[in-house]
């Protein structure tokens, strides 16, 4: 249980960059599981709102930028886990960039016609795992922030 207690950052840090890191291949390649979540259904609800384009290739909310996002969280949060005695805030900002991006996606699970157990254009469905994987990178990044409380309160101390 000591080793556990002692090494949370480490597990969740690697949970959330197996996670992240896995699913840029899809978001990269232009898979057809990433085209049809980000152009099938994301785009045009985001159209149905005033806002065409958005998720499609070269749109703000991309497959690519979230993507980037991802490995950018990844990278934070990876080289903070190696110097999170010595920089705490590099893991914290990796947290925080990866509940943001997590955020956005749980969101557009629960709220757009995309859905919780994402059906694909062949009529299969992932039975909610993408969601289920998000909601445990949603905790894990919270959790590490968690983990790095007495810090995050310093620096509110200071603004303050």
């Amino acid at each position: 249980m000591n080793f556990i207690k002692r090494n949370w950052a480490w597990i969740l840090t690697i949970y959330v960059a197996f996670v992240f890191i896995q699913s840029l291949f899809f978001k990269f390649t232009g898979s057809p599981e990433t085209v049809y979540i980000f152009q099938g259904k994301l785009d045009p609800w985001a159209a149905s709102l005033g806002f065409p384009g958005v998720f499609a290739p070269g749109g703000i909310f991309s497959a690519k930028v979230v993507g980037i996002f991802e490995l950018i969280a990844s990278a934070l949060l990876i080289v903070g886990a190696f110097m999170r005695k010595q920089n705490p805030w590099i893991q914290i900002v990796g947290a925080a960039v990866g509940l943001g991006v997590i955020s956005g996606a749980i969101f557009f699970h629960l709220f757009t016609p995309l859905g919780i157990a994402v059906v694909n254009t062949d009529g299969s469905s992932d039975s909610g795992q993408l969601f289920s994987l998000a909601c445990g990178v949603w905790i894990a990044c919270a959790w590490l922030l968690f983990l790095n409380k007495v810090v995050l309160q310093g620096a509110l101390k200071k603004f303050t």
